[in-house]
């Protein structure tokens, strides 16, 4: 029965990709479902298929006695002793069973189950997949069940959903039984069945909370027009209002800042720049550099490059840690930008400046050369017309 059956498990292997050994778990299970139809619900039962050579064991846990009165139960003491010769009254032993007094009935029953459960599990990744697959991009609360080789595993209702560590907050340490929620990356058929990846660093994620929590952005009267983030550190954001009554930052950060505070707590504190969106990269720039203040630009359109000034105490703010804020400024705005302080455009202008004077000076001198010449040549000439 077991080579006809191993045979069959991977045949199923190969045709349905379905690993082996959770199919070898279907068919233990199947077994088990098998046996107690004919042994009943006593003895404990334990079934143990070898993965590598298939070979199946069945045994019944029975309590070893000096004089046997339930066989199915019970093992008298020779008996035990020829299984493991430690034994002693009150011990329990692993009593096998024999595969041909299991029958050609119970196999069947075996097999039928297992083509049975196969088909049920397979109808459900089916339905799990069609549940699924039109809500990437949408955000999911989730149960951490646990968590195995850098991938936290959570249960979306009956399906369960993959967030790879690198996926979550530098910040946090998600526990089992925790409830979070989390961003549907993508849902993807393998052999092993549906996938669906979650993640709680991408973009979009902190652009769904806001969709969640800011009813404006829900009735699409205020738009996120572009939205860039290094996730547990900061996101910047530009917004804009489709109706001119309603303040597109205004209504993010609402009265007190109680809006986006609900969003900051759930990134575990991240800081969040909403800037007002406008195609005007004079007005756009300055805004994107927010938290620093700044003093003046200049702008290269052909080159979509821009030099910002500032004040320089708001220079190490304007460039961010290990230039985060301009770097961030820059994807979000899709310009190049050149930070520089008060001092150091300053320093700039009067190199400029000295250098201009240098060049009036040389061009003066030699205007002034040249007409110390002019004047001596015309008397010259003159003096020549004379004498003829």
């Amino acid at each position: 029965m077991n080579r006809e059956l191993i045979h069959i498990i991977e045949q199923m292997s190969k045709e349905r990709g379905i690993p082996k050994e959770s199919i070898l778990g279907t068919l233990e299970s199947a077994l088990l479902s098998a046996v107690r139809k004919k042994y009943g619900l006593t003895p404990e039962i334990n079934i143990k298929i070898d993965n590598a050579s298939g070979e199946i064991s069945i045994s019944a846990l029975k309590k070893v006695v000096q004089k046997v009165e339930n066989p199915r139960e019970e093992i008298s003491l020779q008996d035990a002793r020829k299984i493991d010769p430690s034994k002693e009254i009150g011990d329990t032993v692993e009593s096998p069973i024999s595969l041909e007094n299991f029958g050609r009935i119970a196999a069947q029953t075996a097999k039928q189950v297992l083509f049975q459960r196969v088909r049920v599990r397979e109808a459900e990744k089916e339905a799990i997949f069609e549940e699924y697959k039109d809500k990437a991009g949408q955000i999911v609360s989730g149960v951490v069940i646990r968590k195995e080789k850098g991938t936290y595993f959570i249960a979306l209702g009956r399906a369960e959903a993959l967030l790879p560590v690198k996926s979550t907050l530098p910040t946090e340490t998600l526990k089992r039984g925790e409830t979070i929620r989390t961003y549907i990356e993508e849902v993807k058929i393998t052999p092993k069945g549906p996938v669906i990846l979650l993640s709680r660093t991408h973009p979009n994620f902190v652009a769904e909370l806001f969709r969640m929590e800011i009813p404006e952005i829900y009735e699409d009267l205020v738009i996120i027009k572009d939205i860039v983030r290094e996730a547990g550190d900061r996101t910047k954001l530009t917004v804009y209002s489709n109706n001119p009554m309603v303040d597109p930052v205004g209504a993010c950060v609402g009265m007190k800042g109680t809006r986006v505070q609900s969003i900051v707590r759930e990134l575990r504190g991240e800081r969040i720049d909403i800037i007002p969106w406008t195609d005007d990269p004079r007005v756009l720039i300055p805004k994107a550099l927010s938290p620093a203040t700044v003093e003046s630009i200049g702008i290269n359109e052909e080159e979509k490059s821009a030099m910002v000034v500032v004040n320089d105490q708001q220079l190490s703010i304007a460039i961010g840690k290990k230039g985060q804020n301009v770097r961030l400024a820059m994807k979000l705005t899709g310009w190049d930008i050149d930070i520089i302080s008060e001092t150091e455009y300053n320093k700039m202008r009067k190199g400029e400046i000295e250098t201009q004077l240098e060049e009036l000076q040389e061009e003066s001198q030699m205007n002034e050369a040249g007409t110390e010449e002019g004047p001596t040549g015309e008397g010259q000439a003159s003096e020549d017309e004379r004498q003829d």
